[in-house]
């Protein structure tokens, strides 16, 4: 008979749904024994108890007041089960709920699967030392140490006097016999073992020492269930499941598909305003479920993936609902992008030519100080970013990232030099989404076609040497995570097509690997070598450019791309 199954229920909210639960235990043929919190208030109380008279398998004990983490919750318990195991003999296994407790399957499939496990006791208990989901900093401690201040209520106190208990080394003494287990507070346990625990002769002693133990209705049950059980499964027929921080996932009624691949009897914890999720499960009777092992690991997956989207978020998005703290985001990026210093000083169309080459989105000097170049010309960007300098430059993380963000599935490259804006040069030096490709010193190219005064020049190249020579610091650093290559001037002109080759190979479409015949056109450079011997004549050593000669000229010949050898074995 139903009747076998005895249904504790803890209450202390939401009672027109809790009414609407008892009844569906009690009319399934389940005795229910439903507990109160003192705190809910007396005429609440006169029209809950009103709302359930007419059923004569319901009762209600006597109440305590409830406090999250402390003893009264087993106290409450307690007080259940023995009116429970007192007043109906016939009860064998007694379920423990609470009124936002949700049965998921019809009551009398819970009833045949816990018939055919006469003996068996379903609470989830394990030792401190196996369980990885003890929140809160406390896990051993919580059975070692004393804890009279509620968590919620007197925070300060509690936690200074767990300080101090640490300081002078406090330890409390277990009972003999006792191994400390932990587990979720929702269990069902046969008549004899829960007989056995609340009849024992120690049950004083254990409750004293309980009574102090950081959140006890997680460890007492699960605890004493070892020293009376004869058949344990650690695990609880209740589908509970907590977020990181320990606190209890809701479901609500766009869970409905999920509660049902779980497969479990009993779901928590249920929005009050679920109407869809209540209706389907309580008038269901033909089946909301099919017959089948309770098994929540189907949808631990996705609530792994939930938590994970929580904690981390999605790699390179930044918004006001999730601000993640500096250097602890999920990827500063999304996506990769490149990074070209020099390489429009030296060139006539290396725009245009890494974008014919490459296929990616090529744009100008983003952090330029007039406004961000962006490829074509345009104003506006993907996303709504805009090309003013004044609003990129009042947060210009934000402007890189949101381009990266709304530019998802397209490569992205901009130029970049001393002259622009310099805030960003650790942030993408720590990205390792960024591939950074520096010939050194090559700002001075337009200083060198320039008609300002040599004084004039002389002074900006001073200003531009160190501004790079610090952006060059901080690429060699070891906390640089982004793919960077760094060429001297003199070293890339020298054999400028392997560096190029290396850019198309690196960015380039996979399946369209070429090599070079030609490279973009360099700017004119005659009379550089004098240029610079000039600038060394005036007092300023220009040491980023390498090694040039000092004469009027420069070979501009580009070698041809070496020719490949074959190894053979």
């Amino acid at each position: 008979m139903s009747g076998s199954v005895g249904i504790v229920m803890m209450v202390h909210n939401a009672l027109d749904r809790a009414t609407q639960v008892a009844r569906h235990w009690a009319e399934s043929g389940c005795p229910v024994v439903i507990h109160v919190d003192s705190q809910v208030g007396r005429d609440a109380y006169k029209e809950f108890v009103g709302g359930l008279s007419d059923l004569p398998d319901l009762k209600f004990c006597k109440r305590h007041r409830c406090e999250w983490g402390t003893w009264s919750l087993v106290q409450a318990s307690q007080t259940g089960s023995e009116l429970m195991l007192e007043t109906y003999p016939d009860v064998r296994h007694v379920y423990l709920a609470s009124g936002s407790c949700l049965p998921l399957r019809p009551v009398q499939e819970l009833v045949d699967y816990l018939a055919e496990r006469p003996r068996t006791d379903f609470i989830e208990s394990a030792t401190t030392d196996d369980v990885p989901w003890a929140i809160g900093g406390l896990d051993a401690e919580r059975f070692t140490l004393r804890f009279p201040f509620s968590w919620k209520r007197h925070r300060q106190l509690f936690d200074g006097y767990v300080r101090l208990q640490r300081r002078v080394r406090y330890k409390r003494k277990i009972p003999m016999g006792v191994v400390p287990h932990l587990g979720s507070q929702w269990w069902c346990l046969t008549r004899r073992t829960l007989s056995s625990i609340l009849e024992d002769q120690q049950r004083e002693t254990f409750d004293n020492y309980f009574k102090r133990v950081w959140i006890p209705d997680e460890s007492y049950y699960q605890t004493l269930v070892r020293l009376f059980s004869t058949s344990i499964e650690s695990r609880s027929l209740t589908l509970s499941k907590f977020d990181y921080q320990g606190k209890p996932h809701t479901f609500y009624d766009d869970h409905l598909q999920l509660l049902r691949r779980s497969d479990c009897f009993v779901a928590r914890k249920i929005w009050p305003h679920a109407d869809r999720l209540y209706q389907a499960f309580l008038t269901d009777e033909d089946g909301a479920m099919k017959k089948a092992e309770p098994n929540p690991g189907k949808i631990d997956r996705i609530f792994a993936k939930a938590v994970e989207r929580r904690i981390r978020g999605r790699a390179g998005l930044y918004m006001q609902s999730r601000y993640p703290v500096e250097d602890r985001e999920n990827g500063a990026t999304p996506a990769p992008y490149s990074v070209f210093q020099g390489f429009s000083y030296l060139f006539e169309d290396f725009v245009p030519w890494l974008s014919k080459s490459t296929g990616s989105t090529v744009h100008g000097h983003l952090f330029a100080p007039k406004r961000a170049e962006f490829v074509g010309g345009v104003r506006i960007y993907s996303g709504c970013v805009p090309d003013s300098a004044p609003m990129r430059d009042a947060n210009p993380k934000a402007f890189l990232t949101n381009l990266i963000w709304n530019t998802r599935g397209e490569q992205q490259c901009f130029q970049f030099s001393p002259r622009d804006l310099q805030d960003l040069n650790w942030f993408i030096a720590k990205d390792p989404n960024a591939s950074i490709t520096v010939i050194t010193g090559a700002w001075v190219v337009p200083l060198f076609h320039s008609n300002l005064s040599f004084i004039e020049i002389r002074k900006e190249a001073a200003r531009l040497q160190k501004i790079e020579s610090d952006h060059l610091n901080i690429l060699r650093s070891p906390w640089a995570k982004a793919r960077v290559r760094i060429m001297t001037m003199a070293e890339f002109i020298e054999a400028p097509m392997e560096p190029l080759q290396t850019i198309i190979d690196t960015i380039g479409p996979r399946n369209n690997l070429r090599t070079l015949s030609e490279a973009p056109k360099m700017v004119d450079l005659t009379g550089f070598g004098k240029f610079l011997q000039n600038l060394k004549n005036q007092g300023m050593h220009p040491h980023l450019m390498g090694d040039f000669p000092s004469g009027d000229d420069i070979a501009q010949t580009i070698a041809k791309p070496r020719r490949p050898y074959l190894v053979r074995k």
